[in-house]
């Protein structure tokens, strides 16, 4: 049993070695897909080594919008050995596989790339099925499942363009196969050779050089394979729709990236650490702002020596009133726990965003996971008030970006905002962002007026008990406005103090911070219901980027009879009791899904609401969750499964 995709759609696969130009190859494939009318969702796979590794690039394209990807592939672009021996057993029936023909007799145990795991899994699948441990044993494989091989001579084909270029060197430039690669896809499943030459303007177009040779190599395979292959019986076709209006190609950091900007950031800090690096070199590439009273404004982005310098750099910066944020990872959100705890005492507007990865400790540095939940909601040591805010796709990404800068200076607070890997390296058509956007300061002045109170000339009450938890802010150096910052407990003014009254006041006063947040946060802030009615009776619940996966298996289960409701917790700290409790009042079923092994967002419902969860799913091998895999456990589930856990275990 597997999820099918009955739409005009199609799940594509480029792989090669690290380094070879398997993005940039997977980019131009998904831009000509998308002129052409289709929607897209990309999913990038590679290793934490620079250059050599296996790295693969999955692009799913449909006429409708697609959130997931998922496990069976339609088309396997290979420029490696490697690629073929990995994922050609995932090639479903009736599907293409394009690789080099120079490669066939390749055997197995000569890939020095291929860890001793993969190795014996592959060696044991071939010698199960009878087929000798060469690439073309795998390609038999392939064929005896229905599907149809298309070798190609890349490197003939490379010395061919050179010389349609007067350009013998060419030969030397490998990265030629990539578009061949491309173009011998789209000529196979029948996109017009146009839509592709208009991409590789878009990526080449300053590069004259580049650009000609790239559009000659393109035409050549376009060309060849109409020539050589006879493609009308290929099943894996697609039909180009109309055009899609007001969408954009984007990946996850680029969004958060440009959602920073329009939110007013001003100033990112950071220490390199995959993924959350994607953003900061992002926004280091686009730091000069056009702004629409014709002004030219920048963000600066810092980087650092290490984590620590990055927060706390960032902490000095928002003291200044600058909205300010900066970008980690797991490990390196370990070293930030002391600073984030010295912003929580001073009331400082701080933005982290976070993406998750595989852990403890380094983990899988390049791979996925929302092991870091709990970690983020209790990072740092005392009680102090943060909020911890998670997105669930890459629109969301923008606008949380956004958001998260209004709750940190509202609520003058530190305010974590979750990603993870899936999210940051993944690429999707979304709809075109709104500009109507609002920012909020809060109690915040740039300017204030003498203290007349004897005693206090030019004092400032920073820490202001009032009726709101929430005191006046001004900018470090604000005239008249003298007041202290330290990490002990303080007076008013922010003086140090260890007055057992005063500490009373001045801890009620922070943490009342997270009451009223609870009380002001949308409520579709807080959590997002989807498939819901008053009778929904079986509940999925989870959060962050399985929102896409969750949302297209119930899409199929309800065509089948079996309808789920979901429930995406967004606003993970203050936990949204009163709201997910109302959620699940007529649940008989709750079932919980999360990319970690402890079913962390699992133990927050039972912790808050006093509900069980009946059945987990689970995932920790560093692969995103698939709408088929979701799909299949859901089903199992619905269909008498007593087993209380799932286990997926998909992916390369």
């Amino acid at each position: 049993m597997s999820f099918s995709d009955n739409a005009n759609s199609i799940s594509w696969l480029i792989g090669g070695p690290q380094g070879s130009g398997v993005d940039s190859a997977a980019n131009i494939f998904a831009k000509t897909c998308a002129k052409e009318g289709f929607h897209i969702f990309g999913k990038r796979e590679f290793y934490s080594n620079i250059k050599g590794e296996h790295s693969y690039f999955t692009i799913r394209i449909s006429e409708k919008p697609v959130n997931s990807h998922l496990e069976d592939v339609n088309m396997l672009v290979s420029f490696d050995a490697e690629t073929v021996f990995r994922h050609a057993d995932k090639v479903s029936p009736n599907g293409v596989i394009i690789y080099d023909s120079s490669l066939a007799e390749t055997v197995l145990d000569e890939v020095p790339t291929i860890d001793f795991e993969a190795n014996k899994r592959i060696g044991k699948l071939l010698q199960d099925s009878g087929l000798s441990q060469k690439l073309n044993g795998m390609l038999d494989l392939a064929r005896s499942r229905g599907c149809t091989v298309y070798g190609l001579p890349y490197y003939e084909m490379i010395e061919a363009v050179g010389r349609n270029l007067d350009d013998p060197k060419l030969s030397k430039l490998s990265r030629v196969v990539n578009v061949m690669a491309i173009s011998a896809s789209l000529s196979l499943l029948g996109i017009k050779k146009d839509m592709l030459i208009s991409a590789i303007k878009d990526v080449f177009g300053s590069k004259p050089k580049l650009l000609s040779s790239n559009i000659e190599a393109a035409e050549y395979a376009y060309s060849y394979i109409n020539t050589k292959f006879d493609a009308k019986n290929i099943k894996c076709k697609i039909t180009p729709k109309a055009v899609l209006k007001d969408y954009v190609l984007i990946s996850g950091s680029q969004a958060a990236a440009i959602g920073k900007i329009l939110g007013g950031c001003r100033l990112q800090t950071y220490y390199p650490i995959t993924p959350a690096s994607d953003e900061s070199e992002f926004l280091e590439s686009n730091q000069i702002i056009n702004q629409v009273d014709g002004k030219r404004g920048s963000i600066i982005v810092v980087q650092t020596e290490d984590e620590i310098a990055a927060i706390t750099m960032a902490i000095g910066a928002a003291l200044t009133g600058v909205r300010t944020a900066t970008a980690t990872s797991g490990p390196g959100f370990s070293l930030m726990a002391e600073a984030l705890g010295w912003a929580g005492m001073n009331e400082v507007p701080l933005v982290v965003t976070m993406y998750q990865r595989a852990g403890p400790s380094t983990g899988l540095p390049t791979r996925h996971e929302q092991g870091d939940l709990l970690f983020t909601i209790n990072a740092g040591h005392g009680d102090f008030p943060k909020i911890v805010l998670a997105s669930g796709d890459i629109e969301e990404a923008f606008y949380d970006s956004i958001k998260v800068f209004n709750f940190a200076e509202l609520y003058q607070l530190p305010v974590i905002h979750l990603l993870d890997k899936a999210i940051s390296s993944s690429i999707q058509t979304s709809k075109r962002f709104s500009n109507e956007l609002k920012i909020e300061r809060g109690r915040f002045k740039r300017d204030i007026d003498k203290d007349p109170s004897p005693g206090t000339a030019g004092h400032f009450r920073r820490f202001k008990l009032e009726d709101s938890p929430i005191s006046t802010r001004v900018p470090l150096g604000t005239e008249n406005a003298i007041f202290w910052n330290t990490g002990d407990e303080h007076t008013e003014e922010g003086h140090i103090s260890e007055d057992p009254e005063n500490r009373n006041k001045m801890m009620d006063k922070r943490m009342k911070k997270l009451e009223l947040a609870l009380e002001n946060i949308a409520e579709d802030d807080k959590a997002a219901c989807y498939n819901f009615d008053s009778n929904t009776k079986n509940v999925v619940i989870s959060w962050g980027s399985t929102k896409g996966a969750i949302l297209e298996a119930l899409e199929k289960l309800t065509e089948e009879g079996s309808k789920l409701g979901f429930i995406q917790v967004r606003l993970l700290h203050p936990f949204p009791t009163g709201t997910i409790k109302k959620f699940l009042t007529n649940a008989r079923l709750i079932i919980d899904v999360e990319m970690n092994y402890s079913s962390q967002l699992g133990s927050l419902v039972q912790q808050y609401t006093g509900r069980e969860i009946d059945f987990k799913i689970v995932k920790y091998n560093g692969r995103p969750m698939s709408t088929t895999e979701i799909y299949i456990a859901l089903k199992a589930i619905l269909s008498g499964n007593n087993e209380r856990r799932i286990v997926l275990d998909g992916g390369t």
